[in-house]
């Protein structure tokens, strides 16, 4: 018998300890974290309620990276939890001072903190941190570097069976840069282990080299073939502060291309929704009427947010406080 490969985001009992990102995780576990949301959201108005499950609770949002919707966000979900909320000032803590993100840690750990979101610019920072965290903290990935984002392709998941439904009956296209964005590689998991109809990925050959086939994903260049019959249609903004050679088109030739314009919204899904995780480059990526138009769901995606990083929050600090109960008896 094979032993079953070790996934550190676990806790013992196969329960989500940590979320650093969607590769890995099995159909159940994201289907319980989209299902919680569900039950956070109050269906008479749409909004997040406030209760108590982490009440007692700190969460440090470690940030090493701007970024104002993504730390918002998770501030509101987690007082929405009633838990207390410390934002660490990175570039003026003593990180920026000479200590080392361990003594950082290890400073927090010792202010009894609960949990960590952490956003880095280094791909593989927030695994690194759940590594040296003691058993009762989770480590939540707010992104890292080119790697993952997995709480925004959750609340995406999110938004698309909100809007449209069975995942199994939907042509999804991906556009723009996937080379640098960590948003599209955890998307494309998430997709796939939730039993997508049909992926597409489009865009220029430097920013979409083919190995993207391996991640699931049916990899296209040209398209407006591509967005025939499509029913989500996500764009994606371009990377620029991640690309270290000049991979990339001028803005112009690259809207040309591969800009989603009404023209080419039209050759879509009569119903077709339009998603993109911000922010947007408007005349870029997306033209301006589109992102403003009624098929549009962008604020959405920023309302969902609150109650699927709610569902990861309350889930995987109760798999916490259940796996130390199994250890103490």
């Amino acid at each position: 018998m094979s032993r079953p490969i070790f996934n550190p985001q676990l806790t013992p009992l196969g329960d989500l300890r940590h979320l650093l990102g969607i590769e890995g995780l099995g159909r159940p576990i994201l289907e319980e974290i989209l299902s919680t949301a569900e039950t956070l959201v109050d269906s008479s108005n749409g909004t997040t309620r406030k209760v108590p499950l982490l009440r007692g609770k700190t969460v440090a949002n470690l940030f090493f990276e701007n970024s104002t919707r993504t730390r918002t966000t998770f501030e509101l979900a987690a007082k929405r939890l009633s838990a207390d909320v410390l934002n660490i000032n990175v570039a003026a803590s003593a990180t920026s001072k000479g200590e080392t993100l361990l003594d950082t840690l290890r400073n927090l750990q010792a202010m009894q903190c609960d949990m960590f979101v952490v956003r880095h610019s280094a791909s593989g920072a927030a695994h690194f941190i759940a590594q040296h965290v003691e058993p009762h903290i989770s480590v939540i990935n707010a992104g890292d570097g080119q790697h993952a984002h997995p709480t925004q392709a959750l609340l995406d998941m999110y938004a698309i069976r909100k809007f449209k439904g069975d995942l199994s009956q939907l042509k999804v296209v991906i556009i723009g840069d996937l080379l640098h964005s960590r948003v599209a590689r955890s998307q494309i998991h998430a997709l796939n282990i939730l039993g997508v109809g049909e992926l597409v990925t489009v865009g220029p050959k430097t920013l979409l080299p083919e190995h993207f086939r391996e991640l699931g994903a049916r990899v296209e260049h040209n398209l407006d073939p591509a967005l025939a019959n499509a029913d989500v249609i996500i764009t994606l903004r371009l990377q620029r502060e991640r690309m270290k050679s000049a991979s990339l088109p001028g803005q112009d030739e690259y809207f040309q291309c591969y800009g989603l314009t009404q023209r080419r919204l039209q050759l879509a899904s009569p119903d077709a929704i339009v998603m993109h995780p911000g922010p947007t480059n408007r005349g870029v990526e997306i033209e301006a009427s589109v992102a403003d138009g009624p098929q549009s769901i962008i604020l959405d995606q920023v309302r969902c947010g609150i109650a699927v990083r709610m569902a990861v929050m309350s889930i995987t600090m109760g798999n916490v406080e259940r796996a130390l109960h199994e250890n103490k008896q």
